[in-house]
């Protein structure tokens, strides 16, 4: 099932390169100069950290 990215919840499991992570923290911000808001989501992974920046509107696939 897939999610946008403003949608996603702490805690939420989504996969990106194979890998499952855990969101650990979300920020959502406001409009850019685009019209599209960011959003920001810190992950987790088996001890591994990452922090990646997508539109609101980017779709993730949700475990």
């Amino acid at each position: 099932m897939k999610k946008q990215a403003k949608d996603l919840k702490k805690g939420d499991k989504i996969k990106i390169l194979d890998k499952v992570w855990i969101i650990e923290f979300i920020e959502v911000s406001d409009s850019s100069k685009q019209g599209v808001s960011k959003t920001r989501l810190e992950l987790s992974s088996n001890g591994e950290k990452m922090a990646i920046i997508r539109p609101s509107n980017y779709p993730f696939e949700c475990i």
